[in-house]
């Protein structure tokens, strides 16, 4: 009893904001002693004092330093945040401080530091106008505590040599086996717990588990996952709470309701979806239409700071991959009570909206109601029976299909009236993913987009903004979807490249946001759509989530927010409480608007890391396919120009790829930014954005991401023989060639020869000397990449090097001769190791630096909808 009375004694008499307050009133570092006499504290209290600033350092609010002081980290110039690591090496540091810019980190300064750890950097320079750079001083928490990593070689008997496969990761690993039952072969794929540092490049790590061989898309899927914490596995408590909730509602949770369980909703979906989130119905009145919105009730089963509601907020969205999905919530609620399903009676939260002939939004109103789906359709069944008008599917189709049209006329309506106010429609192709029964990729094309998906996005965005004009006049707190408008020098950039293409007389004199959409619809149907449109995305900011109303620029909404998937996005949630908050219904007292923030900000990193981890499953399984494509040639439009090379979108795949200056050896060639272009310094050639090319597939660097690509022909026209000295003759012996390759691999001479060889009815030998040549640098990405080459998954258009109307900084095997932009030689293989242009203020998702929301292929377990 004795002891635990001394123990309480002995807790500190302080709080650790008092601490805190101490340092900015002393306005030095302290040490203990000056604790002590400060606080008036005896000595017996030292333990607990030291407890609390360890915790205070953990945190990242305080640094001990040299000879036992501590002081303040931002008295400091220290700033705490996380570490992004592009491919190309160099970092960012995103400061927990929201209101500070992210801090440039160059490769010699991240010391021990690795990408998605918690950090703690010193600042070395701000400069006005410019990012500021730092040092990073510690490690305060690892964003990984399990690798996956490549094994490369056996070490031994029972130890191996792997890299980790995140390629963000740059050092190798020496690993024991550990727990593994056999003997791992080279190129499989192992979880890895990092141990202790060996050398500057080397970690010693523990293999917990084989993920299995990197061909499989599935373990490409779980390697993703890991490398972007998307959670797979629920906790215990999660999970026995969502089995404690009913099979079905009772007819107690129907009280206080409106029963609209007679109106004919139908839900439309992906083929494949399985979770709904929301159903439609439309009729027609005598001066326009009204809608209904229903959207599953998950406020009535996950309650605020349930072990649900904590899950679902950590999760933040349902992560959706090629053959699988992680759902935000258990499948007992996602795919079953909360699920709109066809012919079962379901808890809805109704946005009923009327719309006047031209689209303009009359009296809204807002209740709990319970509905049930008369008829699961998807896309395709409404584009043939209300579009193409196929008889077979109308007759299926029968009863819904008067509603159908009514809801076709409303969607043109508002569609029409929301591209009259500004709103931005980029026509970007998005590819889809096909597999066969065995899950095996057979081809990679273009997703087929139609009317029938346009038509339920234009009924959940006039819900979303009618929600959201709602709650703003009720002065109630939420959670908006906000979109800031672009850059005006960006834009003005853009404006001054256009007027050097045949779109010029079109041009608008002054570059602004409305002149933007003009100029869009200008280009429709053109050779320059193409170009375009690459080049407005990436003059686009990045969408997020926060308790401001800032407007969303992208769809030309005053108000907007997310109302429409409460399922799979936690911010819908919280819109629902708040619109059942504002409707007077009974439900808990509302986040603070700190609190708000605080869930806008998890929501936005989440999301953020949803989008990489899509576009990374969508690049590893591009890879992987076209590994077995190597020697095959391919038509293509130049899709990104940088001063060491140029990228091109492929016609028969849809996949991207990098033709390398220093393959082309009949030039030197000069980057020209302000018109994104390479001009040949003798022959006068150039390659531009949007160009019409030939390319062959030269190589594929699976552990990289990188798609090689050598050019043919552009625009009829064959490239001059390229000179055969030691470096190609080199290559061709790698390949297992001569060296006589008159413009083609040795590899596509060989595939050339087993074509022919079949058309003459004859079997093909098989060719195992024939190797791809190993890929050198470079990315594999669509928009937005490093002057190495490599991918950055940026968030702003300070990332990308379109219309910048500044030239590249690299290396290039002669300098200028007077002209703007920089001068590579073709033969010079020095181009690509530049360093990289540093990184904007970040933005966020939904009109970033993204394509429209990558390859959204339709998932097994569920789909998700376009969302602004």
């Amino acid at each position: 009893m004795g002891k635990k009375k001394r123990k309480q004694a002995e807790s500190l008499p302080v709080r650790s904001g008092d601490l805190l307050q101490l340092f900015k009133d002393e306005k030095r570092p302290l040490k203990l002693q000056d604790f002590f006499r400060l606080l008036g504290l005896s000595k017996s209290y030292r333990a607990a004092l030291e407890e609390a600033l360890e915790d205070l350092r953990a945190k990242g609010r305080i640094l001990q330093l040299r000879g036992g002081s501590w002081g303040l980290a931002e008295q400091l110039k220290m700033v705490t945040g996380t570490l992004e690591v592009q491919r190309s090496g160099v970092g960012f540091v995103l400061p927990e401080d929201k209101r500070r810019a992210d801090i440039f980190i160059s490769p010699a300064q991240m010391g021990q530091a690795w990408h998605g750890d918690k950090v703690m950097v010193a600042l070395l320079s701000e400069r006005a106008g410019r990012k500021p750079e730092g040092r990073i001083v510690r490690v305060l928490e690892r964003g990984h505590e399990l690798v996956p990593a490549r094994v490369v070689k056996l070490m031994g008997k029972a130890g191996v040599l792997a890299q980790p496969a995140d390629t963000r990761l740059r050092f190798s690993m020496l690993v024991s086996r550990g727990a593994l039952d056999g003997k791992p072969r080279k190129n499989e794929l192992l979880l890895v717990e990092p141990g202790e540092r060996l050398e500057p490049n080397l970690w010693s790590g523990v293999a917990v588990e084989s993920l299995g061989v990197e061909e499989d898309v599935s373990t490409q899927e779980v390697l993703v996952k890991l490398n972007h914490n998307v959670p797979t596995e629920f906790p215990q408590e999660v999970l026995d709470q969502a089995a404690a909730l009913p099979d079905q509602p009772s007819e107690d949770d129907f009280a206080g309701r409106v029963d609209l369980r007679h109106v004919d909703f139908v839900t439309i979906d992906g083929a494949k979806a399985r979770d709904f989130d929301d159903a439609v119905y439309v009729e027609e009145q005598h001066d326009g239409w009204r809608l209904w919105v229903a959207i599953a009730d998950v406020s009535h089963y996950v309650q605020p700071r349930t072990a649900l509601d904590e899950e679902a907020l950590t999760r933040a969205n349902s992560y959706y991959f090629p053959q699988s999905v992680e759902p935000m919530f258990p499948e007992a609620l996602s795919n079953g009570l909360c699920s709109l399903n066809p012919r079962v009676p379901r808890l809805a939260m109704v946005a009923e909206v009327y719309f006047y002939a031209d689209g303009t939004p009359g009296k809204s109103r807002f209740y709990p109601a319970v509905i049930e789906s008369k008829a699961r359709l998807t896309y395709g069944q409404v584009n043939r029976a209300v579009l193409q008008k196929d008889p077979h599917e109308r007759k299926l189709l029968g009863p819904v299909l008067p509603m159908l049209e009514q809801a076709e006329q409303l969607a043109r309506v508002l569609k029409r009236r929301r591209r009259d106010r500004g709103s931005l429609d980029f026509d970007l192709p998005e590819p889809e993913i096909i597999f066969n029964i065995y899950g095996e990729t057979v081809d990679i094309g273009r997703r087929v987009r139609h009317f029938g998906h346009q038509m339920i996005e234009e009924f959940m965005i006039a819900a979303n903004e009618a929600v959201a004009r709602f709650l703003t006049e009720k002065e109630t707190g939420l959670l908006y979807r906000v979109h800031p408008a672009p850059d005006i020098d960006k834009l003005e950039n853009f404006f001054k490249l256009m007027r050097g293409t045949a779109l010029a007389h079109k041009v608008p004199p002054q570059a602004g946001a409305a002149q933007l959409q003009t100029l869009l619809h200008a280009a429709e149907g053109t050779e320059q759509e193409f170009l375009v449109n690459r080049l407005a995305l990436r003059t686009m900011m990045q969408a997020r989530y926060t308790p401001d109303l800032e407007g969303h620029f992208g769809l030309a909404s005053e108000c907007y927010c997310h109302f429409t998937s409460p399922i799979r996005r936690y911010a819908d949630l919280v819109v629902h409480r708040a619109l059942k908050h504002a409707l007077g219904l009974a439900v808990a007292t509302p986040p603070a608007p700190r609190t708000l923030l605080r869930i806008g900000d998890q929501l936005n990193i989440r999301e953020r890391a949803g989008m990489e981890a899509e576009r990374e499953i969508l690049k590893r399984i591009t890879v992987l396919y076209l590994r077995d494509r190597v020697g095959e040639e391919f038509s293509g439009v130049i899709s990104g120009v940088s001063d060491f090379g140029f990228w091109v979108e492929l016609g028969e795949v849809m996949a991207e790829g990098l033709v390398r200056l220093s393959l082309l050896h009949d030039d030197y060639y000069e980057f020209i930014p302000e018109r994104q272009e390479l001009m040949g310094e003798r022959t006068g050639r150039t390659f531009r954005l949007g160009q019409s090319v030939r390319v062959l597939l030269s190589g594929i660097n699976v552990p990289r991401l990188e798609v090689d690509l050598e050019l043919l022909e552009h625009e009829d026209s064959r490239v001059p023989q390229r000179k055969e000295g030691n470096r190609s003759a080199e290559r061709d012996r790698r390949r297992g060639g001569s060296g006589d390759r008159k413009g083609m691999t040795v590899a596509a001479q060989a595939r050339k020869a087993e074509a022919r060889l079949r058309a003459q009815g004859g079997a093909p030998q098989e060719h195992e000397d024939f190797q791809a040549p190993a890929a050198q640098s470079g990315d594999a990405d669509v928009l937005v990449r490093a002057e190495d080459g490599s991918l950055i998954v940026a968030d702003d258009a300070d990332d990308r090097p379109a219309a910048s109307g500044k030239p590249a900084r690299g290396r290039s095997r002669r300098s200028s001769g007077g002209r703007t932009g920089k001068k590579t030689a073709g033969a010079s293989g020095n181009s690509a190791g530049g360093k990289n242009a540093k990184r904007g203020a970040r933005p966020a998702a939904a009109g970033a630096k993204k394509k429209k929301p990558a390859a959204r292929p339709e998932k097994a377990g569920g789909t998700k909808k376009k969302t602004a």
